[in-house]
């Protein structure tokens, strides 16, 4: 996603936890979890931009969706969701006057402006596989190939080797 939407990732730096060392089973049995159940990363990206993504099962929703993606730039910022888009331009955006001891007056929810939806959007896994299958089938052109699939286990894999380095990795080019 980060490549395809915004350029190249060529660093990144990363740390998992487990926040939740014992679990439940079905039947109530305890045992200790050997699974993490959050991962902290932030990349660098060709031209400078930072992204910063944040996943864990052990959070509360306290935000617009489940998966929220929220992008600033120098006009304006957005936020997307799993259906929904919201935009805020740099016009728009309120100016608030930081005072811990009195309480905030803007909404900042309000602030944001929610874009149509004027088109519906089929299951995204079942539009990828109909693409893959008519390539298969039918010779069409598919993107996300073997070198796609491979830059995911790249970047994977220097995520584990930043958080056991507990420092920032380089993301070399693959050929």
């Amino acid at each position: 996603m980060l490549d395809n939407l915004f350029g190249p990732v060529q660093a990144v730096s990363c740390l998992g936890a487990t926040h939740i060392p014992q679990r439940v089973d079905e039947r109530g049995k305890p045992y200790a979890a050997t699974a993490d159940d959050a991962a902290y990363a932030t990349f660098e990206l060709e031209g400078g931009v930072i992204a910063q993504i944040n996943s864990s099962w052990a959070t509360r929703v306290r935000r617009d969706d489940l998966a929220t993606f929220h992008v600033d730039g120098t006009l304006g910022s957005a936020v997307a969701g799993l259906t929904e888009c919201w935009i805020q331009p740099r016009a728009a955006t309120p100016k608030p006057v930081w005072n811990p001891d009195v309480a905030q007056s803007i909404d900042f929810f309000a602030t944001w402006q929610k874009m149509p939806s004027n088109r519906s959007y089929d299951n995204a896994f079942k539009a990828q596989w109909e693409l893959f299958l008519r390539h298969v089938a039918a010779g069409e052109p598919f993107r996300w190939n073997l070198l796609e699939g491979a830059k995911g286990v790249q970047l994977a894999e220097l995520g584990l080797s930043s958080w056991a380095a507990r420092r920032w990795v380089d993301v070399p080019p693959l050929a």
